[in-house]
């Protein structure tokens, strides 16, 4: 292990994955355990997650349901929070969203809608996304003119290929709302239509990244500066779903913003939505199981026997716990197996405090994506294999360039993230060990992959050098300490053309269950965001996002869910 930096603290392991330390944390909820809230309840939500805190809110407001959000960690948010460590702050996994700023698209507008307007969004600069291949660097900027123009510029005798690409990119996004909205079709009519509404989107979903790329384009370079962006998803060219992928390209075609005040606002702005309609989101509070009761769910029994029953209950703790841990073990064979689809790439994230402004420090808003060379499939199995190989890649955000009040709450300091993608199997033999308690050869293999990240870091940015005061590495068990994520995976499913071809339903097999977040829809903040309006869509029989967008201030009056 290489020399300790200033305030790196190798004996202790860092706060991960957008789950942070218990004492660090920025509080949102009530502790369960210290204050329980008495029912009833039109619904109970697992886990506060994006896609658990979207679909109470949307619940709240739409049929003034009460709601309450169960949550095992100690604040609530699950991936949006932050959290501080000496006077810093960090996120932890929302480092930029698309389609925020200009017009106020079906998105923009759901996010409104679930935090009653109260969420305010920074446009990030025109480069939003900074592709570094080796020694040359390729910036990706808002507007298809200028995404076009850009690398065109770079590559000449390539342009018709990047202009037939982006088309490509476009069509397969523009066929992801019917693909999506099956999902949440009542199994009587999932059928045929189902089927439908889902051909447009797998005709592209069903080839992988690579293959379509490879298609258009026939530069090596160009072909890993167009797929430089897939640790927003967690999978290399060869393996991931074209769907994906241009899900993601296209939703940040146009630009990328960041929540003003830092990702726990998303949860903090969200919160009194929910309890304006008599619902409560509460932290500490493990659920162990779902409670049916003639043949349906009926509530969930907490970690220590508790029970709080309730008429729905939905979930946002993923499929593979839903399904493996949640759901009573003489219902899961009703449950699709989903056969050779597992859990998506883990990651390790380094977060850094500086001595010094961004500004002072040349940091920008723009997000770099750093990879040795162009065959990206060829690197991400090569670190599968061996965790001393060079990484994958290295992904660096800079939160404090990002959000314009940080300065006002940090003066004279800044912090920057610096994440690789990586498998959980090099941690596994530490999983049933206790957090700060893994043993020295656990903290030695931590130390040695926090200075190599590190190295990195200043090698990129050299005016950073003598400024670190906090440099603190996550592994994938950060994930599964407090997410709760078997494998310590970020994305729940991996995002596979199999994936995408699978039928995961919003409405679970079992009556008076639902599903949300992202593994109801996509992958990320939006794909969690948009598996919770089809979650509430399924519950209250109605095309959520389209009554939105219809009349986005409607407050029916009549409570109580139709399921």
């Amino acid at each position: 292990m290489g020399p300790a930096r200033i305030g790196a603290h190798p004996g202790r392991i860092s706060i991960g994955c957008g789950v942070g330390g218990r004492s660090l944390a920025r509080r949102i909820g009530t502790s369960w355990k210290q204050k329980p809230v008495e029912g009833p309840f039109d619904a109970v939500v697992i886990g506060s997650g994006i896609g658990g805190l979207g679909a109470a809110a949307l619940l709240a407001r739409r049929r003034g349901m009460r709601v309450l959000v169960l949550e095992r960690h100690t604040t609530a948010g699950g991936f949006t929070h932050t959290f501080e460590r000496d006077g810093f702050e960090w996120d932890v996994w929302v480092h930029y969203v698309g389609k925020m700023t200009g017009r106020r698209g079906a998105l923009r507008r759901l996010f409104d809608y679930v935090t009653n307007g109260e969420l305010d969004w920074a446009p990030m600069p025109e480069v939003y996304d900074r592709i570094v291949v080796g020694d040359r660097e390729f910036d990706l900027a808002a507007g298809e003119e200028r995404f076009v123009d850009g690398l065109a510029s770079s590559f000449p005798s390539e342009r018709k290929g990047i202009q037939a690409y982006l088309a490509q990119v476009k069509a397969c996004a523009r066929s992801a709302g019917p693909y999506f909205a099956a999902r949440a079709l009542p199994p009587r009519v999932g059928g045929l239509m189902g089927g439908l509404m889902r051909r447009g989107f797998l005709r592209h979903a069903r080839r992988t990244t690579g293959e379509v790329i490879a298609s258009h384009v026939r530069d090596p370079l160009l072909r890993a500066v167009l797929a430089g962006q897939y640790g927003d998803y967690g999978l290399p060219p060869s393996l991931s779903s074209f769907g994906n992928h241009a899900m993601v390209a296209e939703h940040y075609l146009h630009g990328a913003a960041y929540p003003v005040g830092g990702s726990s606002r998303i949860a903090a702005t969200i919160l009194p939505v929910i309890e304006a309609a008599g619902g409560h989101v509460a932290v500490a509070a493990d659920v162990e199981q779902v409670v049916v009761e003639d043949g349906r769910a009926a509530g969930v029994r907490l970690a220590g026997g508790g029970v709080v029953r309730a008429p729905v209950v939905v979930s946002d703790a993923g499929w593979a716990v839903t399904v493996g841990a949640l759901v009573p073990r003489e219902w899961r064979s009703r449950f699709p197996s989903l056969p050779g689809i597992g859990p998506s790439a883990a990651h390790l994230s380094l977060y850094v405090g500086l001595r010094g402004t961004a500004q002072e420090l040349g940091l920008s808003g723009t997000n770099q994506w750093i990879y040795d060379g162009p065959d990206l499939d060829r690197a991400f199995e090569r670190f599968g294999r061996d965790p001393t190989a060079p990484f994958p890649l290295v992904y660096l955000s800079f939160a404090s360039a990002k959000d314009p009040t940080f300065q006002d709450r940090f003066p004279g300091k800044a912090t920057l993230e610096a994440i690789t993608m990586g498998p959980y199997a090099p941690f596994a033999r530490w999983e049933d060990t206790r957090w700060h308690h893994r043993g020295p050869e656990y903290e030695e293999l931590k130390g040695q992959l926090r200075e190599r990240l590190l190295a990195i870091v200043e090698a990129r940015l050299p005016a950073v050098r003598g400024r670190v005061e906090v440099a603190e590495l996550s592994t994938p068990l950060s994930t599964r300490h407090f997410a709760g994520h078997p494998h310590g995976e970020i994305y729940g499913l991996e995002a596979t053309p199999r994936r995408f071809e699978a039928s995961i339903p919003v409405r679970a097999p079992l009556p008076g269950l639902f599903l949300t977040g992202a593994d109801a829809a996509t992958s990320g903040l939006t794909g969690a965001l948009a598996g919770a309006a089809l979650c509430a869509s399924a519950i209250l029989k109605e095309n959520t996002i389209a009554a939105i967008l219809e009349d986005p201030d409607r407050r029916p009056s009549a409570a109580g869910a139709t399921t």
